[in-house]
């Protein structure tokens, strides 16, 4: 997937494989606020879930037709297809150990923890709608006598309220958190914020060294 350097002018290509739509969602909102370096063009794919991402991935890495592919996922460790799955499928693609986490953008428990942090400091213990839900409607103000099950509706509210501004909060408070997936709660989300705002795209480069050296 690396591009020889006469071309490093031209915008590089990012596909984010999205493991929902809470994930897919999410990235189209945080581009719609044209907060990211110019340089990049994101391709989001919604792999609609967890399992999916890896076959994707290796549909969309067979294409050829980006500088690099991202996974953005949840540390499911249940049901079988779940985060460490995700994880072995991808090294096999590059036959490489561990090359899965140079590309996997991953949040501990789950990406609401990333989202919710634009309104506020939380630190999940859970995946759990049901058991998020006041957290959720805390600090939203998701208004819903139910449990948050991840609605359209619901999501467009709680997206709906993302701005430029508690993007900054949100980078501040996850600033906080581990970056190793194993913790509760942890994300290497802000590395990633930080190089797709940054005009350097030498991190591809570099990614692409240690997963494909062949290439």
């Amino acid at each position: 997937m690396s591009k020889p350097h006469f071309l490093a002018t031209q915008k590089r290509k990012v596909c984010l494989i999205c493991e929902g739509f809470e994930e897919y969602e999410y990235i189209l909102k945080l581009l719609s606020l044209h907060i990211w370096s110019s340089g990049y063009d994101f391709y989001p794919i919604n792999a609609m879930c967890c399992g999916n991402i890896a076959p994707i991935y290796h549909m969309e890495y067979a294409k050829d037709k980006y500088d690099i592919i991202l996974a953005i996922c949840d540390t499911d460790k249940t049901p079988s297809d779940g985060f460490f799955l995700i994880k072995e499928k991808i090294d096999d693609i590059f036959g490489i150990k561990d090359a899965s986490e140079q590309v996997i953008i991953f949040t501990n428990p789950c990406t609401m923890q990333v989202i919710l942090m634009h309104f506020g400091v939380v630190h999940l213990t859970t995946q759990s709608k049901k058991v998020n839900t006041a957290e959720i409607k805390r600090l939203t103000g998701l208004a819903t006598t139910a449990n948050y099950k991840a609605r359209a509706d619901q999501r467009n509210f709680i997206f709906s309220q993302i701005t430029n501004n508690n993007y900054l909060i949100m980078k501040n408070n996850i600033s906080s958190l581990s970056h190793n997936f194993l913790d509760n709660p942890s994300t290497n989300f802000l590395k990633f914020l930080d190089l797709f705002e940054g005009s350097n795209t030498s991190w591809i480069e570099s990614i692409n060294q240690i997963i494909d050296p062949d290439d």
